[in-house]
C-alpha cells in the first residue's frame, strides 16, 4: 500500500510539474529518479537520418529506418533504458547503427527477448543498458516483411530434438553428437540467443552426449563430436515447415539423411510429422 501510495505521489509531482514548468523540467527529474537517461538526445535533435538494424545471423535480413516518426519512437524506448554494468553473456541477435552523417555513426549490440532490469541487453564499446522488449514489439517487429512458420519455435526445435533423440537412442550406440544449426541459412533470421539458451537447457535435460555446436569463431578450435548433425531448412510457409537433417559420423565415414515435414493442414493447430529417406522423399524435397 505504502509503495502504490509513493507510485501515485509521483505520478502527481510529475503532473503538476509539466503544467507549472514544462517537458524539460520533467525530462531533468525523470533523470534524477533513473527513469530516463540523456544519452540519446542526438535522436531526439533530429541529427539521426537512418537506423540500420542487421540481424548478426543473417548478413542479407536488416532493417532500414528513415521514417523520423519511427526514429523518435526508438529514441522514446531507448531514453528511458537504464545504464546497468553488466552485459549478458549470450550473443547479440541484432546491431543497430545510428547514421549522424557520413563519418560517425553510433553501434549497439542487441540481444531480444531479455526484460531484466539488472541484465544488460544493448551495449556499445563503452556503454551497456537495460532496455525495454518495446523494441522487439514496437520496432522490429513492424518491419518484418517476411512471414515465418506459426509456432515457429516449437516447430523448429522440436523437431530436432525429436530426431536427435530417436538417433542416439537407436544409432549412435553412446557417441557423442554435435547439433549445427548455425550453418542454417533459410532459419537464421528466426533464431534468437534466448531461444538457444533454453533449446541447450531442454537438451541437457532429455538426452545424453548430445550438445549444441557453438557459432565458429576465428582463431579458436572446435570441439570434436564423434557425429554432426546438420539441419537445413528448406521451405517454409506459414502452416508448413521442411528440413533436411544429416547426420555425419567421421570415424565411419558414413552419412544418414533425412527429409523432413512439418504441416497444420487444417490450420487448427494440429501439426503431422512426416520423416522420408532418400528411398522414399516426395517430389517436394
Amino acid at each position: 500500500m505504502i509503495k502504490i501510495k509513493k507510485i501515485l505521489s509521483l505520478i502527481l509531482v510529475i503532473f503538476l510539474t509539466t503544467m507549472f514548468y514544462g517537458c524539460d523540467k520533467v525530462d531533468n527529474i525523470k533523470v534524477k529518479l533513473g527513469m530516463k537517461n540523456n544519452d540519446f538526445e542526438y535522436i531526439k535533435q533530429g541529427k539521426i537520418k537512418k537506423i540500420i538494424i542487421q540481424n548478426t545471423r543473417d548478413p542479407g535480413f536488416r532493417f532500414v529506418v528513415t521514417d523520423p516518426k519511427a526514429i523518435l519512437e526508438l529514441y522514446d524506448i531507448l531514453s528511458q533504458a537504464k545504464p546497468v554494468e553488466n552485459k549478458s553473456a549470450l550473443e547479440p541477435d541484432y546491431v543497430f547503427q545510428m547514421e549522424e552523417g557520413r563519418n560517425k555513426v553510433y553501434k549497439f549490440n542487441y540481444i531480444a527477448g531479455i526484460d531484466k532490469k539488472d541484465t544488460g541487453n544493448l551495449y556499445s564499446e563503452d556503454k551497456i543498458y537495460s532496455v525495454s522488449k518495446r523494441i522487439d514489439n514496437d520496432i522490429i517487429k513492424n518491419f518484418w516483411n517476411i512471414r515465418k512458420p506459426r509456432e515457429f519455435n516449437k516447430i523448429y526445435y522440436g523437431t530436432i530434438l525429436d530426431q536427435v533423440i530417436k538417433f542416439s537412442n537407436e544409432k549412435a550406440q553412446g557417441k557423442s553428437i554435435g547439433i549445427n544449426i548455425y550453418s542454417d541459412v533459410e532459419a537464421a533470421k528466426f533464431i534468437l540467443s534466448m531461444d538457444l539458451e533454453k533449446f541447450k537447457n531442454d537438451l541437457e535435460a532429455k538426452t545424453d552426449n548430445v550438445e549444441l555446436m557453438s557459432s565458429p569463431k576465428s582463431g579458436e578450435t572446435s570441439k570434436e563430436y564423434d557425429i554432426i548433425m546438420s539441419v537445413k531448412t528448406v521451405g517454409y510457409k506459414t502452416n508448413l515447415y521442411k528440413c533436411e537433417i544429416t547426420f555425419w559420423d567421421k570415424k565411419e565415414q558414413k552419412e544418414e539423411k533425412y527429409y523432413i515435414q512439418v504441416a497444420d493442414e487444417h490450420n487448427d493447430g494440429r501439426w503431422n510429422t512426416k520423416v522420408y529417406t532418400s528411398e522414399n522423399k516426395p517430389n517436394t524435397f
